[in-house]
């Protein structure tokens, strides 16, 4: 129904908006507005990693053209992030959805946690370390996948806590993500397939829409109010979540 697709537009661009601007959040909050209308987590984060293959490749792409990727970062993140997403889509897709809900539900409440903490200490950091990438984008990559987002609150911050330039951080990652999620929604086509395709068209126009004008945002402003009400608003929704659950 177009009421749907106009919806999905909106909470596309909405997050994207947050993601492009603050290198987190996309799989995260949409994933959680999915599993709030009763998607079951294997299709919800298969729904979601189909869209950001389209979403992820526009705000790549307008991050790179801004100047705010680190090559060197993006690939010792993605590669080991592809790894790992296609084994946490493989075992999501092995699992039974009512096993899974309540942990997925209560995995989203932890990264709403983590973007809001995030959002309330900044992005201080004495300096540069680039010790442990390569684990940190395979364990993103494998969340990211079971749990429908986790890519950026665990890449970024991680990132940002270890005194990474956040311009640069938040273009990287975003790039990553891209080849991370591709590979990610193989695998679910190849194991479960794809449904939903109006929620999946409207969260694509929303995100390509946004993508630009994010990564504008990211060049010139701090995300911080961004962070502070997409963190809210997860862990409002993964509550609500737990609560039906049990």
């Amino acid at each position: 129904m177009l009421e749907d697709l106009i919806l999905f537009i909106a909470v596309g661009f909405a997050a994207q908006m947050i993601d492009g601007a603050a290198g987190m959040a996309y799989g995260v909050s949409a994933t959680t507005v999915l599993l709030s209308f009763g998607v079951p987590p294997a299709t919800a984060s298969a729904t979601v990693h189909a869209a950001e293959v389209f979403t992820t490749g526009a705000s790549g792409l307008s991050h790179w053209r801004l100047k705010n990727v680190r090559f060197d970062l993006m690939w010792k993140l993605a590669i080991p992030g592809a790894v790992g997403g296609a084994i946490g889509a493989f075992l999501l897709a092995s699992i039974d959805a009512g096993l899974i809900r309540p942990f997925v539900s209560a995995y989203l409440l932890i990264m709403g946690a983590v973007i809001l903490a995030k959002a309330l200490r900044g992005y201080a950091a004495p300096k540069r370390v680039e010790k442990f990438i390569a684990p940190l984008g395979f364990v993103g990559g494998l969340l990211d996948a079971m749990g429908g987002g986790g890519w950026g609150p665990i890449v970024a911050s991680n990132l940002l806590g270890r005194g990474e330039t956040p311009r640069t951080a938040i273009g990287s990652v975003n790039l990553a993500e891209f080849f991370v999620t591709l590979v990610i929604s193989a695998m679910f086509v190849a194991t479960i397939g794809l449904d939903l395709w109006p929620m999946i068209a409207g969260l694509i126009i929303g995100g390509v829409i946004a993508a630009p004008l994010a990564a504008y945002v990211a060049k010139i402003a701090p995300a911080r109010a961004l962070l502070a009400v997409v963190g809210g608003v997860v862990i409002l929704l993964s509550l609500r979540d737990i609560v039906r659950a049990f």
